[in-house]
């Protein structure tokens, strides 16, 4: 997924963001990776009650992961709709490059060759 999201933030980028897209790319994985942490430090603060191990517990046989994947599909599920609705709403931008020519590789190849 970040190698897609890469290459599209390059593609769809004036010649002179390419490297503010590479960044915004780093920083979205970073703040998954924290996202991730706090929606796992949620679960179990939520879940732990009455001296009840919780959805993830040290020892996974008593916990209730089924239950976790299950909220996991949830929020996959609402981030494929928003992602269909952006997805719907984008414009397809094509830049120049600094030649004059399109970003697709070809800046000035002789086919004759």
């Amino acid at each position: 997924m970040y190698v897609g999201q890469l290459e599209f933030l390059n593609e769809q980028a004036p010649d002179g963001l390419k490297s503010f897209g590479s960044a915004l790319c780093m920083t979205s994985i970073s703040l998954g990776n924290y996202i991730s942490s706090l929606l796992v430090s949620i679960v179990m603060k939520i879940s732990t009650k009455d001296k009840m191990p919780g959805w993830i517990p040290g020892n996974l046989n008593r916990g209730h992961l089924d239950m976790f994947y299950f909220l996991l599909a949830a929020l996959t599920t609402a981030d494929l709709v928003v992602y269909i609705v952006c997805a719907k709403w984008y414009k397809y931008g094509k830049f120049e490059g600094m030649n004059g020519g399109s970003n697709n590789g070809n800046k000035g190849s002789d086919s004759s060759v």
